[in-house]
């Protein structure tokens, strides 16, 4: 494979997560050590920066900024969820390449990203324009199909197992049998997060919170949730319950959802936990509900990450750049769990198209028979996950994070209508 000569252009998109730019400062550190690449290049807002041609000189950074990324929650780039809606869209993210000689293209993102990076692959192709795409994973959601799990997902399951032990600490002390206290998570399609909260359990004590967790692969059911929850309250002074945002009835539909859609045509989600108090308090008379939203600081505490899932994010964002040297692209990297007894885990490859849009539902078989707790087959996959803790320097006792001087590389080409 001949040498690619060019510049590098990274973007991060959709929903951050506590070690999103652990992955961009993986890349960066990475890219300066190949000739081959000339200039560093981040895009403002995913997509939205490259159609208004807003990109930054991630070389000319201060390496303790580009090192700080790797304890920095949010997206340091931006990030957006505007989607690419027509031909001439994509004409003008290859127009932006090729002013600024973009070779290599790394898309930091979940499943709609992916299928992103593939289209402009593609088009790039059809214009004979020589570009490497290398999709990085990233989502809490850790729906991504082929990779064992993405980068994010062992920090947040970490946050909440941690804040389901201290709101349980808190519940014990207030409850004499009559309090339910709910926590809602994300998780639009798939269980992932939610089933994270088991690991909050101590082996060998099953009957510690949570005491039920309410999954989108299980369809809710009323009458046995509410028995579920008499059934703890015999026998606990309260009831610990975790559901997921994309808690689903008998029919298929959102327990919790409102008519507005974003601009990939998801469901507006939220509010599920609201919805599991209203049916509680006029089914089980004397009880208190409370409900309690991380939102998003499930995915901005970067307080409670793993150094496991910081240290594979930075992997993921290293190999990512080592791909498209060696001439490899339209690919995302994957994460590959070792066959070992003690975990270990490499990076792979899988072509983007296996990837984009797709969903990788929680397995049947880790669900416990009761619908509500999760077996010894999750608790092994997601255990190693959230190992570690990631040192953050301190100021005046607060957490000091990255701060990019994001100086702007000069435009080139005409302004461009987004809407």
């Amino acid at each position: 494979m001949a040498e690619l000569v060019g510049n590098v252009l990274v973007g991060q998109s959709g929903g951050p997560t506590s070690v999103i730019n652990a992955s961009v400062a993986g890349l960066v550190a990475e890219a300066l050590n190949h000739e081959c690449i000339e200039e560093i290049y981040g895009t403002l807002n995913g997509v939205l920066g490259l159609l208004n041609e807003e990109l930054i000189d991630l070389a000319s950074e201060s390496q303790q900024q580009i090192r700080a990324l790797k304890h920095t929650p949010g997206a340091a780039l931006g990030t957006c969820r505007y989607k690419l809606k027509k031909q001439q869209d994509f004409e003008r993210v290859l127009e932006v390449f090729k002013a600024h000689n973009i070779r290599y293209f790394f898309y930091i993102g979940g499943n709609d990203s992916q299928d992103t990076a593939d289209k402009i692959s593609k088009l790039a192709k059809e214009q004979e324009y020589e570009l490497r795409v290398i999709g990085v994973p990233k989502t809490i959601d850790n729906d991504l199909a082929v990779t064992d799990h993405c980068p994010g997902y062992g920090s947040v399951i970490k946050y909440l197992a941690t804040t389901v032990r201290e709101v349980a600490c808190d519940s014990e002390s207030m409850g004499q049998g009559d309090l339910v206290s709910i926590i809602e998570v994300m998780g639009r399609s798939a269980g992932w997060i939610a089933a994270g909260a088991a690991l909050a359990k101590r082996r060998d004590h099953p009957h510690d919170p949570p005491h039920l967790i309410l999954l989108p692969e299980v369809r809710f059911n009323q009458t046995k949730v509410l028995e579920d929850i008499r059934r703890v309250l015999k026998r606990e002074k309260f009831c610990s319950i975790v559901i997921a945002e994309g808690l689903v009835d008998d029919d298929g539909n959102y327990v919790a959802a409102n008519a507005q859609t974003d601009s990939f045509g998801h469901a507006q989600l939220g509010g599920s936990g609201d919805a599991l108090a209203e049916i509680i308090e006029a089914n089980v008379p004397g009880v208190k509900v409370r409900v309690a939203k991380p939102g998003l600081m499930q995915r901005a505490a970067a307080h409670a990450a793993s150094k496991t899932d910081a240290d594979e994010a930075y992997l993921a964002g290293q190999a990512a750049v080592r791909a498209a040297v060696d001439g490899e692209s339209d690919k995302m990297v994957t994460l590959l769990r070792g066959d070992a007894d003690e975990y270990s885990c490499e990076t792979g490859l899988a072509p983007l198209s296996e990837i984009a849009n797709g969903v990788k539902k929680l397995p049947a078989d880790w669900i416990n028979e009761d619908g509500v707790s999760m077996n010894f087959q999750f608790l092994r996959y997601a255990q190693p996950l959230i190992q570690g803790e990631v040192e953050i320097p301190h100021e005046n006792g607060i957490p000091v994070y990255a701060r990019l001087d994001k100086i702007r590389v000069e435009k080139t080409l005409a302004p461009y209508e987004t809407s």
